[in-house]
């Protein structure tokens, strides 16, 4: 191999080990709220508000130090701002607190895979905008989405439910959102970048949260332990998984990245299984694999 294959062969080697230290993060802290809600009597709702504040403030510091992107301009333009605190307020709100209401309703687990029906959702939304059927690929997927759903929820049985309605509510409702903030900032990441939009929606979702949830307002039990957890979502949990995730863009393909990402919904399951000890049979680890073999499916159609 020459010089110049071995650079690029070791840009993708960080590439993918940046995606897979996101992955793999984001799918801790899911279990460690889990942990929080669970054992140590917080809420969702006030662990989302201190997760999108301090996160969003951190990301535009972050910005504006490093000199990338200005963090100011995006309140130039009035299109602009109503776009921006649209994105805010229904898809980052939308998808953290739709996301941990799930962990807390059920668990890290379901929740993270349950989320991973947006691919799904958006395809469905393409060929219902463009109003063609859906392709074999899609096809395939809804059909693999559905299957795992049910066997994610009910273990096989269709006369049990696996999880509490709320739980899978919550979940559900997860993925349309993620499915909206994936769609949503096209525009506003085009123009600003994915720092400034992104934490300028944390932020924006952070204050409105706090209306309801003042973070200055403690609550469950507070030990060394849970402080940690509480930290480990904010900085392990949020900034630096996204940090490692932008950078990896910088040597491997978005839907690669994409793809990789799956290891999140797998390390979030293992991790229960093992440190809370969630109950996660046969039924439901084939559930799992069946929605994250959709996110393969579409790729590959992508890619076609």
């Amino acid at each position: 191999m020459d010089s110049h294959g071995a650079i690029l062969s070791y840009q993708r080697t960080k590439g993918v080990i940046f995606v897979l230290i996101a992955a793999i993060l984001w799918g801790v802290s899911g279990t460690a709220a889990q942990y929080l809600f669970t054992h140590q009597g917080f809420s969702s709702g006030w662990l989302v508000s201190v997760r999108l504040l301090f996160a969003g403030i951190g990301m535009l510091i972050f910005a504006h130090i490093s000199g990338r992107q200005n963090i100011g301009a995006v309140w130039k333009n009035k299109y602009d701002v109503i776009q921006l605190l649209t994105f805010g307020l229904i898809g980052m709100l939308g998808v953290q607190y739709t996301y941990f209401a799930a962990i807390e309703h059920g668990n890290a687990a379901t929740a993270t895979i349950l989320q991973y029906l947006a691919p799904v959702i958006i395809a469905c939304y393409f060929s219902f905008k463009s109003k063609n059927l859906p392709t074999k690929h899609e096809t395939i997927s809804i059909f693999l989405a559905l299957a795992g759903t049910f066997l994610l929820v009910t273990k096989g049985n269709i006369h049990t439910l696996n999880i509490s309605a709320p739980a899978l509510t919550w979940g559900i409702l997860s993925a349309f959102a993620l499915a909206f903030y994936t769609l949503y900032p096209a525009a506003l990441l085009s123009k600003f970048g994915s720092l400034v939009t992104v934490g300028w929606g944390m932020l924006i979702g952070g204050l409105a949260l706090s209306i309801i949830h003042p973070p200055w307002k403690f609550q469950g039990d507070w030990s060394i332990p849970a402080f940690l957890a509480v930290v480990f979502v904010v900085i392990f949990g949020t900034l630096i998984p996204f940090f490692c995730y932008m950078e990896s863009l910088n040597y491997i393909k978005a839907s690669e990245a994409s793809l990789l990402a799956c290891a999140e919904p797998l390390s979030a399951a293992f991790l229960a299984v093992a440190w809370l000890h969630v109950s996660f049979g046969l039924a439901e680890w084939i559930g799992s694999l069946s929605i994250i073999a959709t996110i393969f499916i579409l790729s590959d159609r992508k890619r076609a």
